[in-house]
């Protein structure tokens, strides 16, 4: 079992909860057809904060749930960094916590 797992889903939980309290957390999903965009992050269908709730989490803990290989790399917080750009302080908690979901990603096992 690779030793990034528990980790890795303590910082899913993370961002979640950071969604939350932005009051970023929707509980009706995006269409279909806003979900099945071929953009990186869904960037012509979902807001970024859509695209971590509704693509990237439930993508990571398919992964997680089923002991898949981890990806190999992650870009997730520079991508933060361009959308928030002008909302530094109010999204640093949230940055934090992609910041260490990339970090984990790259470490070694």
């Amino acid at each position: 079992m690779d030793k990034r797992l528990p980790e890795v889903a303590e910082q899913l939980l993370l961002i979640e909860r950071e969604l939350r309290v932005l009051g970023w957390w929707d509980e009706t999903p995006p269409s279909e057809l806003a979900l099945s965009s071929k953009e990186p992050f869904c960037v012509d269908t979902l807001e970024f904060e859509q695209w971590l709730q509704w693509i990237f989490l439930p993508r990571m803990k398919i992964i997680l749930e089923q002991n898949l290989p981890l990806p190999n790399a992650s870009g997730i917080l520079e991508m933060a960094e361009m959308v928030y750009s002008t909302r530094q302080g109010e999204t640093r908690q949230l940055q934090e916590r992609l910041a260490r979901f990339d970090q984990l990603i790259t470490e070694a096992r």
